[in-house]
């Protein structure tokens, strides 16, 4: 899950050094072709069936359309703020997660594992609204974390979606089929500029990062994952979310970039948060052996 966190945080580093140099629908688009044939050759070599692929199609449109809204909407918020405010907006998923179990599903959640929660939430506001109290009273928020919440509140709901519309699918049956959805609405959307796409001088740094996002941060953190979840409680998996921003700002301190100071106490709050879902004793059975989750 160190390993999970890290390729996460890579995608908001380095998207915001690319974030402009090419239409975030075509980038997005080529991150899933990538993934999706990742993926199905997996899906070959292991005799994974498709059959549910199609049969489902309209339940994977729906969870993928929320994936593909994520991850468009990343990118186009990168070209407005920060990569340490975007992977702050993104440790509100667990939170909104829970209330999207809740709405959907009627899953409730502890109180230790909701307060932790509560206070991730509150640090990564913290930094959303950059430390200043009078932002956060007027609910004055920047351009870039305001697209990019629309984002979190998409990604968020897909667990519920998949267990409430595909419940009997496998992890790796819902990955395909979230990818594979995602794709196509991706392509709804992006046809006109992948049209107008002078392919040949797309640069090489575009390349680079499109096949890292689709090789990285979806094949390899979906691997990672699902070994993690057979090894640890769903809350510790939950937990490690927390360390995006600290991963963020490590980065940004090897490439000689600096926070405000403040903006460091609010990841150490988030921080916190992580330490409490870790070390909770609601947190502390052992995963069920036969429950699988994809991403």
């Amino acid at each position: 899950m160190l390993a999970f966190s890290a390729l996460v945080a890579f995608s908001f580093t380095f998207g915001s050094l690319i974030a402009h140099q090419i239409d975030p629908t075509v980038l997005t688009t080529i991150r899933f072709v990538v993934a999706l044939i990742v993926m199905s050759t997996i899906a070959v070599f292991t005799s994974v069936s498709f059959r549910r692929l199609f049969s489902d199609l309209w339940r994977w449109l729906i969870i993928g359309g929320c994936m593909a809204v994520y991850f468009n909407l990343m990118f186009v918020a990168l070209r407005h703020t920060t990569p340490l405010a975007t992977s702050a907006v993104f440790t509100l998923t667990p939170l909104l997660a829970a209330g999207f179990g809740y709405v959907l599903l009627g899953i409730t959640t502890g109180r230790t594992t909701f307060l932790a929660l509560v206070t991730g939430a509150i640090g990564a506001l913290w930094v959303i609204f950059k430390g200043s109290w009078e932002a956060a009273l007027s609910l004055d928020l920047g351009k870039g974390e305001a697209i990019f919440l629309i984002g979190a509140i998409a990604h968020a709901a897909v667990p519920a979606l998949r267990l409430k519309l595909v419940p009997n699918s496998t992890a790796f049956e819902a990955a395909l089929g979230t990818i594979f959805g995602a794709l196509i609405v991706t392509l709804i959307f992006a046809a006109p500029e992948l049209v107008q796409v002078v392919w040949c001088e797309v640069s090489n740094a575009v390349w680079l990062f499109a096949i890292y996002l689709g090789v990285g941060a979806t094949a390899a953190t979906f691997f990672l994952l699902q070994v993690a979840v057979k090894r640890l409680p769903p809350g510790k998996v939950m937990a490690y979310t927390y360390l995006i921003p600290a991963w963020v700002v490590l980065h940004g301190a090897v490439m000689g970039q600096s926070e405000k100071p403040i903006l460091y106490v609010a990841v150490a709050l988030i921080l916190s948060a992580l330490f409490v879902l870790l070390f909770s004793e609601e947190n502390q059975s052992k995963p069920d052996q036969g429950s699988e989750s994809g991403n």
